[in-house]
């Protein structure tokens, strides 16, 4: 079966657009009468309980963490795990809606054997969730302007402790719309990984963007439709970002979560080779 039905390469004008299709395996992953806006920022299209409802926590341990948990100069706690290369490049990894959690620790671990210095901030305060309830309470109790101070601190700790020359950012669902919010707000990053997360349309926002961008979504994702993702594009390449490439997958939300019960390891890990082919062009 196809999981993989899309995948599209967007440049700086003249605009290059390529639509090519590849063999992949199988498919994957609070209400009220008076919505919180905090919380509904983060649900997309989708209520509060049916966005709660698209995740599901397995209760599968996580390997060993190989890395170490550093302080970063805004006083969060991160988890830091290095590429074999002192000279790697960096990486801000963002966790999902669960808080940084052992299985956030492991794709960290992954990523720097991918070749990368890769550092996960904790957006939740040390709060790591286990149900639903408490996820969604922990993602609506973030704190904007703190999350931005504790994304740049993360950019000078690659920067400043370890000298990278290139670093980007990757993160899932709630951390695939801070990936993007990074991307937005700091204009030296050098590549942008979104998994289904959060999306912005307006042009005039994302003209802040420098960097190529690779997005990542499922084609029956209730919480960000495909007609929001064709305008997101759109609204990139109006914008002028340097590239865009966006991989659609017969999948719902979540499926590459490490962390999700929807999680399906044949569509996750091929879409972990677009990432890691795309990092590769972007930072090595």
């Amino acid at each position: 079966m196809q999981s993989l039905l899309r995948s599209r390469l967007l440049r700086r004008l003249p605009v290059l657009v390529l639509s090519t299709t590849a063999l992949l395996i199988g498919a994957t992953g609070c209400a009220g009468t008076e919505p919180d806006p905090a919380r509904e920022i983060w649900t997309g299209a989708l209520d509060q309980e049916t966005f709660a409802a698209l995740h599901e926590l397995t209760d599968a341990e996580a390997p060993p963490a190989l890395g170490d948990e550093i302080t970063l100069s805004d006083g969060t706690s991160a988890y830091l795990s290095r590429a074999a290369d002192p000279d790697a490049p960096g990486l801000i990894v963002i966790h999902e809606w669960w808080g940084l959690n052992d299985h956030i620790r492991h794709w960290t671990d992954r990523l720097a054997a991918a070749g990368y210095n890769a550092v996960a901030v904790d957006l939740y305060g040390g709060v790591v969730a286990t149900t639903r309830d408490g996820a969604m309470a922990a993602m609506g109790s973030v704190d904007e302007a703190a999350a931005t101070t504790t994304l740049r601190a993360a950019a000078g700790y690659l920067k400043g402790e370890l000298g990278v020359k290139k670093y980007g950012s990757i993160g899932w669902c709630f951390g695939g719309g801070w990936s993007l919010r990074t991307a937005l707000d700091q204009p030296d990053l050098d590549a942008c990984v979104i998994f289904y997360g959060r999306l912005v349309t307006d042009p005039e926002q994302l003209a802040a963007i420098e960097a190529p961008v690779l997005g990542i979504f499922g084609l029956r994702d209730g919480s960000i439709p495909n007609e929001l993702v064709d305008q997101f594009e759109a609204a990139a390449r109006t914008a002028g970002v340097p590239s865009i490439r966006i991989a659609q997958y017969d999948a719902e939300h979540a499926f590459a979560n490490p962390s999700s019960g929807r999680y399906d390891a044949a569509a996750a890990n091929s879409a972990w080779s677009v990432v890691r082919e795309f990092l590769a062009a972007e930072l090595q």
